[in-house]
């Protein structure tokens, strides 16, 4: 039972879906989830994926998953908290350059 490791590509998807709909139709600014909210869930997926990897490794340990399953939520853990980082990065990026900026 192997799954698919499509991490960053889902979350794009996802993206892509939500940015095309809100373009083709508009809705009130109260129904629209705000940025904090959306990256709240987003934590919390990521948070959720790593209480399964561990979740998985027990199991593991017990003899009732096979090594490839718990490797394999270890390693969509592990991209997760990697992607997580990765964008992190890049908003105290775009915050430090925004700041740089002359007025």
């Amino acid at each position: 039972m192997i799954q698919n490791i499509s991490i960053g590509t889902g979350a794009i998807q996802q993206l892509t879906m939500k940015t095309a709909a809100a373009e083709a139709s508009p809705t009130p600014a109260g129904s629209m989830q705000s940025f904090g909210s959306y990256l709240e869930n987003a934590l919390n997926q990521v948070a959720d994926q790593e209480t399964q990897a561990k979740e998985m490794n027990n199991r593991f340990v017990l003899g009732e998953v096979n090594v490839d399953e718990a490797l394999i939520s270890s390693q969509q853990a592990l991209l997760s908290l990697q992607l997580t980082t990765q964008v992190r990065n890049k908003m105290i990026e775009a915050y430090q350059e925004i700041m740089r900026t002359q007025i």
